[in-house]
């Protein structure tokens, strides 16, 4: 096993490790490599990668006890966001081995099988993912139709995964089943197995690749399982497979604040130098209010990132069950992925004309950031599922009152007073689901204004504090409105029918 001491990379303090991370990738991606070019490229030069993997940015996520920093969630976070100021396709190589792989398998994998694993992760630069979704069960992963039975010492694992992030490239997938039984019915729960693509029984066969829109960096497509692996590559949850599931899910989006933190700050600091410098009519672009407008939007994103950060780094550790925690992961997921589009939308119209080249950081960061809102559960369906758990909790202590409930709940209880004139109304009692989503997105937006009160009790500038309250408030604004509204629009299903426009026009 690799000792802390025989790695002076790993050993070092982190506040220095971080320094030299970020000191090293500025280097390859502004100095050794035009990354611009590679950024229209399909996947990393190997010998590009190899340099940062080098750095052993993965050991953060390794226990000390196997040569690793310890699986602090600060440290974590701290090396997405140094990837994501560069490249967000390489915080997200980072954030898939570490939230989807390297966590789960340190709480819940084999002890003997992590000795061996996470020496490859440190000395022969491996890399992991997981494989959950299915080309007929996105986020249905209940359904899923992967199956595996039991034959001896070994479970025999068939079926299809797709949009897995690292496909053909990870060498270790953790892979999702459910158990067939004897009359060859596909249990409720799931379990988790370990896989090796080096052994040749467990090698996953890639059917194709997909020619995905943006993150050039990492390869997509769809898998073929028909593999064996040994009884000891199953994954041991604590109660259920189902709970194993959350508690993985839930960790991962409570990190994503870390990936968003890098490339938030890097289209505010692109945002600030190019409106500094960019005169019209012989006037800095960031005198003009509009644009003062758009640069405060920046920061109070910027803001409210870092209190997630903050929020996340003392909760999902995997010391912690993070099951339960779906009101505030899926809040956090879902507005810090809507933040960083938003921050990308921004950059690029105030970067003109060269914001909208592809190889401009904003018009990369616009197309890259996009999916984040996709995967790993839709945002309207994260949304939603914020509301329904907080219409659920209001129902159990009969209070009808938005505001009268979000006081008394602990996890908005500091934020709710700041919004008191725009919270108070009762949740609808029998609601759409269009306004479920919007119910979903102001509860969210409220629970995580309070992680930046806590952040700035703690010391956090005020001014940044101030601008975030503003922004939340208008925000929560024109959602209410959006609820008082009644907005019933439903799509004509035949809308071809006297929709011609040249038949009304002479």
């Amino acid at each position: 096993m690799l000792k802390v001491s025989e790695n002076n990379n790993i050993a070092q303090d982190f506040d220095l490790f971080i320094a030299n991370f970020k000191d090293r990738l500025s280097d390859l991606f502004n100095k050794e490599y035009d990354y611009n070019a590679l950024s229209l490229t399909r996947g990393l030069p190997p010998d590009f990668l190899s340099e940062i993997m080098d750095m052993r940015p993965l050991s953060v996520a390794i226990p000390t006890h196997h040569g690793g920093r310890g699986l602090h969630v600060k440290e974590c976070l701290g090396v997405l966001a140094a990837a994501s100021y560069e490249s967000l396709s390489l915080s997200l190589i980072f954030g898939i081995n570490i939230a989807l792989f390297l966590e789960p398998f340190a709480k819940y994998g084999n002890t003997l099988l992590q000795e061996r694993i996470f020496h490859q992760f440190l000395e022969n630069k491996a890399m992991g993912g997981l494989m959950i979704t299915e080309p007929a069960y996105g986020s249905d992963a209940l359904n899923m139709r992967t199956c595996y039975s039991q034959k001896e010492d070994k479970y025999h694992i068939q079926g299809e995964k797709h949009w897995q992030g690292l496909t053909g490239a990870a060498d270790f997938w953790l892979v999702t089943a459910r158990k067939k039984n004897e009359h060859g019915e596909l249990v409720r729960d799931i379990d988790f197995f370990v896989t090796d693509n080096s052994i040749e029984e467990q090698k996953i066969e890639v059917l194709k690749k997909y020619n995905s829109l943006g993150l050039y960096a990492i390869p997509y497509g769809l898998n073929h399982i028909d593999i064996e692996v040994p009884v000891d590559y199953r994954l041991t949850p604590e109660s259920t497979g189902i709970k194993l599931m959350l508690d993985t899910l839930h960790r991962s989006r409570l990190q994503f604040p870390g990936m968003g933190m890098g490339f938030i700050k890097r289209m505010l600091d692109e945002s600030m130098k190019h409106c500094t410098e960019r005169r019209v009519a012989g006037i800095p672009l960031n005198e003009m209010d509009s644009v003062k407008f758009q640069l405060s939007r920046l920061q109070a994103a910027f803001t409210l990132c870092s209190a997630m950060c903050s929020y996340s780094a003392s909760v999902s550790s995997i010391n912690n069950d993070l099951s339960s925690h779906a009101v505030d992961a899926n809040s956090v997921k879902a507005l810090v992925t809507d933040l960083m589009h938003e921050s990308a939308q921004i950059c690029v119209q105030l970067s003109g004309a060269n914001g909208y080249k592809l190889d401009h950081i904003a018009g990369r960061g616009l197309v890259d950031s996009r999916p984040f809102q996709i995967f790993e559960g839709s945002n309207e369906m994260l949304y939603t599922q914020v509301a329904e758990a907080i219409a659920k909790l209001m129902r159990k202590s009969k209070e009808n009152n938005l505001l009268a409930y979000l006081k008394k709940y602990n996890a908005t209880e500091l934020a709710a007073p700041f919004f008191s004139s725009i919270l108070n109304f009762d949740f609808p009692l029998q609601p759409k689901q269009r306004e479920m989503v919007t119910l979903g997105k102001i509860i969210a937006r409220v629970v995580c204004f309070q992680f930046v009160l806590q952040i700035n009790n703690a010391g956090f500038n005020d001014g940044m504090t101030e601008i975030a309250r503003q922004h939340i408030s208008m925000d929560l604004y024109m959602l209410v409105g959006q609820l008082s509204n009644n907005n019933n629009a439903e799509p004509l299903m035949n809308y071809g029918e006297k929709t011609d426009w040249m038949s009304f026009t002479s």
